[in-house]
Parts: C-alpha cells; structure tokens; sequence
C-alpha cells in the first residue's frame, strides 16, 4: 500500500513545489475504498483526496502515506484534523516530515487524538522520492541534477564545437523529462551565445517550462536570445554581477527580464545564486551546463544528483571539450566519487546516475 502511495505521488513530479510530494491510500477490510495525492501546490492534500474518495467509509480504515501528516495550516488546512474528523484508525507513514513546521507534531496530534501511528517503513525509498523537497527545507537551497552527455571518449562536442547531437532522441526524450520535474533549468552564457537554446520542455504529451536561468557575469545574454521570447510562459532570470555593464543590464529589464545580481563580480556567486533561487521556491535545479557551468557546480560542492550519459561515439581531439572543465583535483583522493549509483539505457546511450560525496568541498563562485 505505502508503494501504491509512492506511485501516486509521483504523478505530480514537478507540480506541487515548493510542496512535497505526498500520495494516500485508504484501505478499509484489506481493500482500497480511497486514493488521492497532491496535485498542485494549493489544491487539496494527498490524505483529503483519499479520504473524500472514500466517504464514510473512512470511519474505522486504515490510512496509508509516503510522508507524515501536515499539522498546520498554510494554503489548505491541516491533514491531521481531517484525518481525525474522519473517524481513521490507524495512519501507517513511510517517513516523518522534516519540515520544522511539521517534524513529528503531526505524529503527535495523532496519537493524541487516540489514532495508531506507524512509521518508518520503506522510509529511504520514501526520502529518495522527496530528495528534493528534504534538500530544499532543511538547508534553504534548491536540490541541484546536473545534467551531461560525452562520447565515449569523454568529449561533450567535436573540435569544431558540433556538439548536435551526441545522445540519441530516447536519451533527449528523457531530458525534457527532467525538465517537466524541475522548477528550473540553467545554462551559462557560452551555450547561449554558441546554441541559442529554448531551454524549454517539448514532449509528445506537452509538458511544463521549467524558470530558465543564465548564468551572465557580463550581462552578454543578446535580447533577440530564445531564451528572451515570448514563446514560452516560464520567465528566464539572469545572473549577473555588479560588474555587469549597467547599460547591459538596464536592456535586459527594460526588455522585462529578471536579472539577479550575485555578488561583486568579476564571478557568479554561486552560492548566493542558490540561496535567492531558494528564496523564490525554486525547489530543484537541472544545471545543463558545458565544461565551464559543470566544474563550478562540481567540483565547488554544490552537486546533489548527477545524469551522466555516454554514446557510443568516438570523436578524438585534443582540444575537443570534456564535460568537465575548471582546474580540475591534483590528486585522485581529492575526486569526487558517486554513490547510490544507477545504470540506464536510452536506445543506444547509456545513463549514469548517481550521488556525489565530497571531502572538503566549498566555495561557489564561477568564472563566466
């Protein structure tokens, strides 16, 4: 039952931020009489769904839950009093809510109220569902996917820079996929100026624009940039400097665009980047970066989740980019090791995911 409600949930990747991702199953006599998950941010709770689906039933079933009941009131009312005005027995949750609102009071109104509370069943397959709904409210940064692609000879693009297109439309398939579960998607101003992207999501079924975020020290970004139009209802932010150029800067707002400064300059602040993206309810990143935008992000420690894919093409070059650039470790004690690691195929192209571990990692300034 709590993996049917893990199911559910996930129906609404990348539509309930800055919310969790929450599923409900009511189950009355070892039968299902109601189910339900959040949908959107402001509409009603996973555990209201379920429990109107199940009517009157509800009085005396049980109610399952990837994650543990809201108790305060934000958007929509507390779960934890509609459980209990519905007459639940026994509330069976994956994982306690590590949002400081909630963190175990919801448990506790619970059990006050006389319901039975189990908790801490398949809770890591429930934390990695909301991997980046803990990041973002226990640390107040958004949960950042960096996203890559290489020949098989560890090359992002051919001498000449024709880097259209390395993975097949399976793996590309799967990268708009991200885009529909991400708040945002972010370049640096070299693959703007060299690919002219949309940076939007295009699926067979549609999909949703994930915010675009340039990363621009200089303020370079063109205004006739696709990332600049209207085509798209995402808005784009640019990051710049306070070294930025203000005539440059002054063009892009003038021409309704965000720009962020982060920091004095001549570099992005990362790390204040991430903090005002957070600031913004941008809950998850997916950084599409080239050599330059991927070291700043990985080798400064500010990687949560890594998609690495690999086609079977050998281009060679010495000065063919890699997908990692910057200065790189002097020692292979100081790489960055994945864990928790994950090996797809997407027709031809292979996928890597995994989770970074740092030593020492810190920093967060980037030069573009």
């Amino acid at each position: 039952m709590l993996l049917r409600t893990f199911e559910l949930a996930a129906g609404a990747r990348g539509r309930t931020s800055p919310n969790p991702l929450v599923g409900a199953v009511v189950v009355r006599d070892g039968q299902v009489i109601g189910e339900g998950y959040h949908r959107r941010a402001g509409l009603p709770h996973a555990e209201v769904e379920a429990l109107a689906a199940a009517g009157q039933a509800a009085r005396g079933a049980t109610l399952y839950v990837n994650l543990e009941p809201c108790c305060h009131t934000g958007k929509t009312g507390p779960c934890t009093e509609a459980i209990i005005t519905a007459g639940i027995k026994k509330v069976v949750a994956a994982m306690a809510d590590p949002n400081p609102l909630v963190a175990g009071r919801g448990f506790a109104r619970l059990k006050e109220a006389g319901v039975e509370v189990a908790t801490g069943v398949l809770e890591e397959e429930a934390r990695r569902l909301n991997e980046a709904f803990i990041k973002f409210i226990t640390s107040r940064k958004p949960f950042v996917i960096l996203k890559t692609a290489m020949t098989l000879d560890g090359k992002i693009a051919t001498v000449s820079g024709d880097s259209k297109w390395i993975t097949g439309g399976q793996a590309r398939e799967y990268v708009h996929r991200l885009r529909d579960s991400c708040d945002a998607v972010l370049v640096g101003i070299g693959t703007v100026l060299k690919d002219n992207p949309a940076l939007t999501t295009r699926l067979p079924e549609g999909g949703r624009d994930p915010v675009r975020v340039i990363l621009d020290s200089g303020a370079r970004t063109p205004l006739e940039a696709r990332v600049l139009n209207q085509a798209s209802e995402a808005p784009t932010w640019i990051a710049v400097t306070e070294a930025a150029p203000a005539e440059r800067v002054e063009a892009l707002k003038q021409n309704g665009t965000d720009v962020i400064v982060c920091g004095p300059g001549p570099k992005v602040d990362l790390n204040y980047l991430l903090s005002e993206l957070a600031q913004r309810e941008i809950v998850s990143v997916l950084v599409e970066g080239g050599g330059t935008v991927n070291a700043g992000f990985t080798l400064q420690g500010l990687v949560d989740k890594i998609v690495w894919f690999i086609a079977p093409l050998i281009v060679g070059g010495r000065e063919a980019p890699g997908p990692v650039g910057g200065s790189g470790v002097r020692s292979l004690t100081k790489a960055i090791r994945l864990t928790d690691m994950a090996l797809k195929q997407y027709g031809s192209d292979l996928c890597v995911e995994g989770y970074p571990v740092y030593e020492g990692a810190g920093g967060g300034c980037l030069p573009v």
